[in-house]
Parts: structure tokens; C-alpha cells; sequence
């Protein structure tokens, strides 16, 4: 951020009228200055080069250069926080989820209201989410095409003349050990995300095997049109399978299960997905402490815990619940967080037991599930 006390903001809309409401709202805050209006993708990289703000609200739909080649040429020539303001309709998560994918830092979504566009309704997530992005550091990022190239090796090969969903017997074999003992509980992984990064999600997910030994459910912060788009995208990339969780479905081995983004996702003492739809829980909703809450008092010492890259402080609560339960807390370091948050205090709470980088990440959960499905084993016996 500048040396200056307000931060410097640049509004990319081919809207007038959003262009006057996100002003507006901006121009009534304090600590905020709209440095200038783009109209387009092409405006808002020059005006980016020239005015250097300290955050970008940026469309998708634009004109000549569309939102995302925007945010995917300043991510890799001129780095700026990037804050996406984008429909909630299945087009618009999908290609916000790209913009995220491609290093924009979050999303508001517009409401669905038609012309009457109640922006007053999202003034308080978009004040937060602009004051907490111009605190990120940005890092050029890959571009569009490297990253498609990147998930395309990600999915499972198959056999020659196999079907799409058969997994080589080379994949196989880099897979954990095998399924626990039908009798005995399963390990139960548990992840907490923002929606800061999902790019961060996309890294670590391919990295599980189809036949993995534990079950593991993800909470992201997004509402429910997104993490349905989200749960489509990654399993597209994972040879594990991946769903949104639907309530009053058994967790097994060897599936991934998103929490809807419209409710919180908690773990039944029979091992049941339960959903609820109520309020948010200390801003949050999906709220990962929940989830982690519920899994600890399911799985005990079974459990494991995942603190990713993110705004806030969901999943502390939750860290220290698992950790009572004899379970296991990692988190992912500073050093490649592009936001030190949800982590930090995690890390802050004592509950983490591990720290490392999202590069070893898979490799620290699969030892720990290996080693409770052993012990598990052994217990069996």
C-alpha cells in the first residue's frame, strides 16, 4: 500500500452506473480514495500502470479486454491487489472462479435484484474485503494458459483405451494406503479455506489419490452458487472424487465433499453430512469451525485438520477442537500464504502441530492418515 493514509482505489466497470455506485459507497468511507474509472480491460491496465492503486475492483464482462485478461496481464506484468465484483449467476462463478484461479485476491457478488442493483446490501463485505486486500502481498502469477496446462496434467491418466475415468495402475500406485478396516472409523481430513485463494485448493486436491483412506471435506467461504461451480471444477482436475455435500449422506474413503456455501456443513455422531442454514456464525457462513468442531467430536484422534491461506480467523476455534481430541493440526505457512490469516491464528491458538509450505502439504496429511489408519489397524486386531 502507499505511504498515503487512504487506500488508493481503481473502479473497472463498463457500467456507469455500477462505476457511480461502487464510488459512492467508497466516497462515503473512510480511509478510501477513488484514484480512477475504467471502462474497460484495456482502460484498466493502462490506469493501473499509470496510477499504481493499491486495489482494483474489477468486472468481468467488459468490452475489448474482458475482466479476466485484465486481471491475467496485470497479475503477470504489474501485480496489484484485485478484488472481483461479479454476478452470483452460474456464468459468473465460473468465470470469477477463473479470475481467482488467474491471482485476483476475492470476490463480491453483485446482487440478483435486476436494474435495481442494491449495492448497499454488500457495502460492508466490500469495504472489508477491499481494506483486507490492500494488505496482500501479491506475487506475479502464471498466466492463463500455463495454469490450464497445469490442471490438465493434474487429472488421473488412463489406461490406452481405457475410459476417461479409469485410473492408470502407475496412478495407483502413488496412492496412500488402502481403505481402513469396514469396522473401524475412517480418518476424516478436514480443510478450511477463504476465499481468497482457491487457486491454493486447486494445488493441493489434485494430490489425492482415487483410493485415498480418509474422507475429506472442505469448507470454503463462498456462497452456494459458487461452491457448486467449484466442487464441478476440481473434480474435473482430482482423480479422488469430488461433490458438494448433501445432507444425510454417509462420509466415506476416497471422496472430497464441499461444503454448500449457503450453509454449515457439521459431521452426525453416525457419520452423517447435516446441513444448516442458519445465521452466520462470527461472520461466517459456511463456518469452518463448525465443521472442524463436529469432526473432532466424530473421529477424535482420527481427525485432521487443515488451515489454509485466508482472510480472517474461521478455523482457530475449530484447530483447538480437533487438537483436544487427540487429533492432528496442520497449517500452511507464512512464507506461501498470499494472505496470513486464517493460518496465523490457527498457529496463534497452539493448535498447530505443523507448519509447512502448500508444496509439502499433501505429503503432511498423507503421513498423518497414514499412520492413524495403521494404528487403527493394529486396534482392529
Amino acid at each position: 500500500m502507499s505511504s498515503s493514509s487512504k487506500i488508493r482505489v481503481l473502479i473497472a466497470d463498463d457500467s456507469a452506473f455500477m462505476r457511480k455506485v461502487l464510488h459512492s459507497i467508497l466516497l462515503a468511507e473512510r480511509g478510501f480514495e477513488v484514484v480512477g474509472e475504467a471502462r474497460d480491460g484495456r482502460e484498466a491496465l493502462a490506469q493501473t500502470e499509470a496510477l499504481k492503486p493499491d486495489v482494483i475492483t474489477m468486472d468481468i464482462n467488459m468490452p475489448h479486454v474482458d475482466g479476466l485478461q485484465a486481471t491475467e496481464q496485470i497479475m503477470a506484468t504489474n501485480p496489484r491487489p484485485i478484488v472481483v465484483v461479479s454476478s452470483e449467476s452460474r456464468e459468473g462463478a465460473e468465470t470469477t472462479l477463473k479470475a481467482l484461479e488467474l491471482g485476483a485476491i476475492d470476490f463480491v457478488a453483485k446482487p440478483s435484484s435486476g436494474i435495481d442493483l442494491d449495492m448497499s446490501s454488500v457495502r460492508d463485505e466490500l469495504v472489508r474485503k477491499l481494506k483486507m486486500a490492500a494488505k496482500v502481498r501479491v506475487v506475479r502469477t502464471a498466466s492463463r494458459t500455463k495454469v490450464a496446462h497445469a490442471n490438465a496434467a493434474s487429472k488421473p491418466r488412463t489406461e490406452p483405451g481405457g475410459n476417461p475415468g479409469a485410473v492408470s495402475e502407475r496412478a495407483k500406485s502413488k496412492s496412500v494406503a488402502s481403505a481402513t478396516p469396514s469396522n473401524s472409523k475412517f480418518p476424516l481430513v478436514v480443510i478450511a479455506a477463504s476465499t481468497g485463494r482457491p487457486a491454493t485448493l486447486m494445488k493441493l486436491a489434485p494430490l489425492f489419490p482415487r483410493d485415498f483412506p480418509a474422507a475429506v471435506i472442505i469448507v470454503q467461504h463462498m456462497p452456494g452458487a459458487f461452491t457448486a461451480q467449484f466442487s464441478e471444477q476440481l473434480s474435473g482436475m482430482c482423480a479422488i472424487r469430488v461433490k458438494e455435500a448433501d445432507a444425510g449422506e454417509i462420509l466415506a474413503p476416497g471422496t472430497a465433499y464441499i461444503c454448500p456455501g449457503s450453509h454449515h456443513m457439521r459431521v452426525s455422531p453416525t457419520g452423517r453430512v447435516t446441513l444448516d442454514d442458519g445465521p452466520r456464525i462470527l461472520g461466517y457462513r459456511p463456518c469452518a469451525d463448525v465443521t472442524l468442531e463436529s469432526a473432532a467430536e466424530y473421529a477424535g484422534a482420527l481427525s485432521v485438520g487443515v488451515i489454509l491461506t485466508g482472510m480472517g480467523n474461521d478455523g482457530a476455534r475449530g484447530a483447538q477442537a480437533i487438537k483436544s481430541a487427540g487429533g492432528f493440526v496442520l497449517a500452511q505457512d507464512e512464507a506461501t500464504s498470499v494472505i496470513f490469516g486464517m493460518n496465523a491464528e490457527a498457529i496463534r491458538s497452539g493448535a498447530v502441530d505443523q507448519i509447512v509450505p502448500i508444496e509439502e502439504l499433501f505429503s503432511a496429511i498423507a503421513k498423518r492418515v497414514a499412520l492413524v489408519c495403521g494404528a487403527a489397524r493394529a486396534g482392529a486386531q
